[in-house]
């Protein structure tokens, strides 16, 4: 792997580095990068190519798995996000928890809350789709019933109209 040379003057002198700190901190840097793209490119293949899978349903809805490696990927992409750039990697474990718990605690209400409502959907599914059928077969009646009684004035109009003519 070639050296990255970034035209910058005296970098390593204006940050308070030596030239090898400098080096190693954009390798590290340069590092991360990879790892993230090769975590970017891995989902774009998935996601390309899950219907080939076997990872989408036949509608081509997405299935739990799916969701599981994307919302993975992402956490990991997170993971080297936090631990490089924001410099966590490199703190005492009572600041990492500090800050990371907030963002734990969050993650799991969200996740709670999505599970709450999918489990009480669910319940409740055979009951709603009960009442959406009733409501589409009442809808049609009633679009039907509006179609014929516009056909019948369609017809009358003409006659109707020319009465009104003569008075």
């Amino acid at each position: 792997m070639s050296e990255f040379h970034d035209d910058y003057p005296q970098y390593e002198l204006m940050a308070h580095h030596s030239e090898e700190e400098g080096k190693v901190k954009r390798k590290k840097l340069w590092n991360v990068f990879w790892i993230m793209l090769a975590i970017t490119i891995l989902e774009l293949i998935i996601g390309s190519f899950a219907n080939q899978m076997g990872l989408l349903e036949a509608d081509r809805t997405s299935t739990v798995l799916l969701k599981v490696i994307f919302i993975g990927l992402t956490i990991a992409k997170a993971f080297y996000i936090v631990f490089s750039f924001m410099h966590l990697g490199h703190e005492k474990k009572a600041l990492k928890y500090s800050v990371l718990a907030p963002y734990l605690i969050f993650i799991l209400y969200l996740i709670y809350i999505v599970i709450a409502e999918a489990v009480y959907c669910g319940v409740n599914k055979e009951k709603m789709d009960g009442l959406i059928v009733k409501q589409k077969i009442e809808l049609n009646a009633a679009a039907a019933a509006g179609h014929q009684s516009a056909a019948g004035e369609k017809q009358e109009s003409p006659a109707h109209e020319g009465t009104e003519a003569h008075h």
